[in-house]
């Protein structure tokens, strides 16, 4: 993955910026002390994803607040999970650029940039339920540069409806499998699949469910190999494993 730190050095290796240009760079202050919080401004150095910014809990004083200091150093693209509608609301009158997915609660400041992934990321559902949270994984997995197919609706109480799309389940880089209830839909995914399977438990269900611990159980048991497993309704956090897994290079 293109870090920022990797392209200082290729800089300093094509002769467009001296030694002490790229000391510079890198030596420029790892987080923004704003009060409230404490910004990473290496994290896109380190991890090659800059910061992302959970809404929930923040008053949108402080979302806008972390935006223009992340903006001021010069970061164009922002992602912010987990946003209230309310929220949403008041940032699109505040923030240039700002735009809301209502399914997902995510708000992204900015344009997704054109896929640049090895592959495609496959983002199934067992149900309609299970929507919003894939489209968390969805949306995250776009904004950091990959091309998403969606296949919802396609879980283990209807078999036919899934192996009605194995040749994209097959060419698939990376799988992320969501589903509350019994959480079986990861098991037969993993089966079918030659790729990493991301299974993602939700808390769609009835009374013994236990709001997804029975689905995030099942997974955990899964029978089939290459099947890692997140955290309840985490779609934020399958999408960013997604994207980490089709963006990677041969480490020599």
């Amino acid at each position: 993955m293109n870090t920022e730190v990797k392209m200082i050095l290729e800089a300093v290796r094509d002769g467009k910026m001296t030694i002490d240009d790229a000391l510079l760079q890198i030596k420029k202050e790892p987080f923004e002390d704003i009060g409230y919080a404490k910004i990473d401004m290496h994290r896109q150095a380190r991890q090659g994803t800059a910061e992302v910014i959970y809404g929930a809990g923040k008053m949108v004083p402080q979302i806008i607040g972390i935006v223009e200091k992340m903006q001021e150093k010069g970061q164009k693209r922002i992602l912010i999970t987990r946003l209230s509608e309310t929220a949403a609301k008041e940032l699109e009158q505040a923030i240039k650029g700002f735009q809301f997915h209502e399914q997902s609660r995510i708000g992204i400041v900015g344009e997704n940039p054109l896929p640049d992934g090895i592959g495609t990321i496959v983002v199934a559902t067992g149900g309609t339920s299970d929507i919003p949270v894939a489209e968390e994984a969805a949306d995250t997995a776009e904004f950091l540069g990959n091309e998403v197919i969606r296949l919802y609706d396609v879980g283990v109480a209807g078999l036919h409806r899934l192996l009605a799309h194995l040749e994209e389940i097959m060419s698939a880089s990376v799988i992320i499998a969501i589903a509350g209830m019994e959480g079986a839909l990861a098991s037969v995914i993993g089966g079918l699949a030659d790729c990493p399977v991301i299974a993602v438990p939700t808390s769609v269900g009835y009374g013994a469910s236990f709001e997804g611990l029975s689905a995030l159980l099942s997974m955990l048991n899964s029978c089939a190999s290459g099947v890692s497993v997140v955290n309840i309704d985490n779609g934020f956090g399958a999408g960013y494993l997604a994207n980490m897994i089709n963006h990677m290079e041969v480490k020599k």
